[in-house]
């Protein structure tokens, strides 16, 4: 093996372009090479091919009926090069092509020829993306579509498609992109087919409604009567109950929404701590968005007598906070406040407004909580905006291996800058076994290593914090759950 191919590629986020011959098997094997050398000289043509490859931020991994480009310029790049390769092809109209993106983590691997090659989440959905469409179509996955939109030139080209069930029924959201000079504006038959069964089984919804809509007519009136008693009955929300809506990123930087999500998190953490107060879990919350009109409703719902709202704005090392304290019955404001702080000060913000929302609901504070909430997790920013960066990641819907690649990849960043940061390891701790025990990621004993390493790594630096009052405790998670893990991993 030669010396290139054991070089270790490390880790790394990457914007990949899947290109692949639609109809290839069907041709000839002359008629094959000759395509494989048309797609050759129209993407080396392409001016994003030629900035990246001359810069050396591109990889090309041939695939057979067509190729990888991957490159590491920005998330443009790939989308860039679809829509020149798209529009040569009107020139090569024998030439039929699909081409998917994604951006997502990639790392190197060896392969067959004992010749270094790239591997990982990043090209694998690329790949399945592409797989949803038919000849002509650019997909892009959601991700993707959505760093896209911060920049004006692409709005309006962004059509999106819903989801697809790609292989091994995994949900992929996303998007076509096309106008009237590149692309193609049909939906893919892989949509058609999903919309037809929708619609088959909306026409059977429907009958099956109609036919229940007698019975529900006839028993109206008893039923009325039942719910008026029901709900003079129900009992009064409690009066120190709170949930944390999300928070609206109010930015210029759409890719500084990970800062807003960590600014919601952490109060609703310190919150959480006061025993006094009743929080509800962000898993709760999650789902509404910021601002709602209907507070009342929500408040009815989650079982709570107040709603905290917000935004972040980050413009350099400069943050404003905005919180609002309602009384989600009457959707009248109990208090509110702007916060102006450097990024140095976030967590003073952070602490001021728990003990001020703890002073407008009444709760008591013991000595320990106030400490708590004012704790300061680190006093390195990097390491606390790695940390935040990495939280976003866990803070998704689904452990995907791209969520947890990047969790990781966060959170390892964040220790490194600061190894005494308790919070940093023990979330990094957490993603690593969930990671493990969910098989997101491959399962190795090094990942197991890692996650046992990193939670007593954070009850050294913290006892008291991850320990119970016994001393015999398990790790927690950052919101009010126990994360149960660590007696599995030691």
């Amino acid at each position: 093996m030669s010396v290139e191919s054991k070089k270790e590629i490390q880790l790394e986020i990457a914007h990949v372009l899947f290109i692949d011959i639609v109809g290839y098997s069907k041709l000839s094997i002359s008629d094959q090479h000759a395509a494989v050398e048309e797609l050759t000289r129209i993407v080396r043509a392409s001016e994003q091919f030629q900035r990246a490859e001359a810069a050396s931020r591109l990889l090309r991994i041939p695939t057979g009926d067509g190729m990888a480009l991957v490159f590491y310029t920005s998330p443009e790049a790939p989308a860039q090069c679809a829509v020149e390769v798209s529009c040569a092809l009107k020139k090569h109209s024998r030439l039929q092509l699909r081409m998917g993106i994604h951006s997502g983590p990639v790392g190197g691997v060896v392969d067959v020829n004992e010749r270094a090659n790239l591997a990982g989440a990043g090209i694998n959905i690329a790949k399945r993306v592409m797989d949803c469409g038919d000849a002509g179509h650019i997909l892009l996955s959601k991700h993707v579509a959505e760093d896209l939109e911060g920049y004006q030139r692409w709005r309006l080209l962004l059509h999106d498609l819903g989801t697809c069930e790609v292989k091994h029924n995994v949900p992929v959201s996303v998007v076509n992109l096309y106008d009237d000079q590149f692309g193609n504006a049909k939906l893919p038959q892989r949509f058609e087919t999903v919309q037809k069964r929708q619609t088959r089984l909306r026409w059977a919804a429907t009958a099956a409604a109609l036919l229940a809509l007698a019975v529900v007519v006839a028993g109206i009136a008893t039923f009325s009567r039942y719910r008026v008693r029901s709900t003079l009955a129900a009992p009064p929300a409690p009066e120190k109950s709170i949930a944390v809506l999300p928070f609206e990123n109010r930015s210029d930087d759409k890719a500084n929404a990970y800062f807003a999500d960590g600014i919601q998190e952490e109060i609703l953490t310190r919150l959480a701590k006061i025993a006094d107060l009743k929080v509800i879990s962000r898993t709760s919350t999650q789902h509404y968005k910021t601002a709602p009109e209907n507070l009342p409703e929500i408040g009815r719902q989650l079982g709570i007598a107040h709603i905290l709202e917000g935004s972040v704005q980050k413009s350099g090392d400069a943050v404003r906070v905005n919180v609002q304290l309602i009384r989600a019955a009457t959707d009248s404001n109990l208090w509110a406040d702007t916060f102006d702080r450097k990024l140095t000060d976030v967590f003073s913000v952070e602490s001021e407004v728990a003990k001020a929302i703890a002073d407008e609901l009444r709760a008591h504070l013991t000595g320990r909580e106030e400490q708590e909430i004012a704790a300061k997790p680190t006093d390195n920013v990097e390491a606390y905006d790695a940390y935040l960066r990495g939280l976003a990641y866990t803070l998704k819907t689904y452990p995907t291996s791209a969520n947890v690649l990047g969790a990781q990849k966060y959170l390892r960043e964040a220790v490194r800058l600061d190894p005494k940061f308790a919070l940093g390891w023990a979330l990094l701790s957490y993603v690593d076994a969930r990671g493990y025990i969910t098989q997101s990621i491959q399962p190795t004993v090094a990942l197991r290593e890692e996650a046992r390493q990193a939670a007593e790594t954070a009850l050294t630096l913290q006892p008291k914090t991850w320990r119970g009052r016994s001393g015999q405790g398990s790790l927690p998670l950052l919101r009010p759950k126990r994360l149960r893990h660590r007696s599995a991993l030691l």
